[in-house]
């Protein structure tokens, strides 16, 4: 599904009359012409439609994360995909405040990049990462690694933001990303590792084991590309839930 698909963002537009819009065949903003709506919401209809427009040339996603309900933000992924960051981290513990965070690796545009404690995790690095996407993308990243990565770098990361976990509990896919992997049919190298095993990889590079460093990297860059492919399967079920049945896909 596109943002061109979507009027929920429109003052008194709800799902439902989101939906009876694309029954009567307006799937698209160029469809529109103010039937099966009131006066007053054709015109507001019509008005965001005319400021969305520039708004999307200008790739400007900042605008529709303000204007999407955050249930309905995975709807932003297809019209900005190509400038899309996803990025995760590995740290020493759950608490921001006594915990370290070690590894984060950003993949975008088909590349990653992982950057290492003590070499080149710094602030201007992770910095760098965010300032270059018009959009992120995590799972459990505005609990967990947003407030890490801010804490430790005093960062402030105020980007439009695709948090995996809440689209996939929209589907009935819980738990951590690892299960819902499995449950989707993404495959990984190590299926056997976890976070406790991050944390013990990092301790035993710390000690001196360059292997353990690898492997914890190579565990991390796996958390972080698999959030392309699980977001394209969220994506597509999402679009057939909501979409799919009024424009026959």
């Amino acid at each position: 599904m596109r943002i061109e698909n979507s009027f929920i963002p429109v003052h008194g537009v709800g799902e439902a009359t989101e939906r009876r819009l694309w029954e009567n065949g307006v799937t698209h903003w160029d469809a529109f012409d103010g039937s099966s709506v009131g006066t007053k919401t054709e015109r507001r209809i019509h008005e965001f439609i005319a400021t969305a427009r520039d708004r999307l040339d200008a790739g400007d996603a900042a605008f529709f994360d303000d204007a999407f309900p955050s249930a309905s933000r995975w709807r932003l992924y297809e019209n900005f995909r190509n400038e899309a960051c996803f990025f995760d981290i590995e740290t020493t513990g759950l608490d921001a405040r006594h915990s370290d965070v070690t590894t984060a690796s950003f993949h975008r545009g088909g590349e990653t990049t992982t950057l290492v404690r003590g070499e080149d995790l710094t602030r201007a690095a992770v910095g760098e990462q965010f300032a270059e996407a018009s959009l992120l993308v995590s799972f459990n990243g505005k609990r967990f690694d947003i407030p890490f990565l801010e804490r430790a770098f005093d960062l402030d990361v105020d980007r439009p933001h695709i948090d995996l976990m809440y689209p996939c509990r929209r589907l009935g896919l819980t738990g951590g990303l690892k299960p819902i992997e499995r449950a989707v049919g993404i495959e990984r190298d190590r299926p056997e590792l976890s976070g406790r095993d991050a944390v013990r990889l990092w301790h035993q590079y710390e000690r001196g084991d360059d292997r353990a460093l690898s492997k914890l990297v190579s565990y991390n860059r796996a958390d972080t590309v698999n959030l392309e492919s699980l977001l394209g399967i969220v994506t597509d079920r999402l679009h057939a839930e909501v979409f799919a049945a009024e424009d026959g896909a």
